[in-house]
């Protein structure tokens, strides 16, 4: 059983900056694409970005520009950079990992609040 540890989440103020860390523990298979979403009350939980092992990123509309993914191969770990915070950025975020073998793991979430 795969192990997500998510770190990172917080207050900040509106135009602030956070970072967000997600590490999986070491599995047999290997990991095609790692992502974040995010879950704001009473809303659907809507993917905010996604990196493949191989560099290849996709960001959702409302956070091009603002967020940043990247991921360290190496210690199976992603992060998301996240610049000029607003208050509708505020909600859980979550990592999600694929592996090859078409296992899917979540973690536990995070909360990220953004408010004066």
């Amino acid at each position: 059983q795969v192990q997500l540890v998510e770190s990172g989440g917080g207050l900040v103020q509106p135009g602030g900056s956070l970072r967000l860390s997600c590490a999986a523990s070491r599995s047999s298979f290997s990991i095609y694409a790692m992502n974040w979403c995010r879950q704001a009350p009473g809303k659907q939980r809507e993917l905010v970005a996604t990196i493949t092992t191989g560099g290849i990123t996709h960001y959702a509309d409302s956070v091009k520009g603002r967020f940043t993914i990247s991921i360290d191969n190496a210690k199976n770990t992603v992060y998301l950079q996240m610049n000029t915070l607003k208050p509708e950025d505020t909600a859980i975020y979550y990592c999600n990992v694929k592996y090859y073998n078409g296992q899917d793991y979540w973690g536990q979430g995070t909360q990220v609040t953004v408010s004066s």
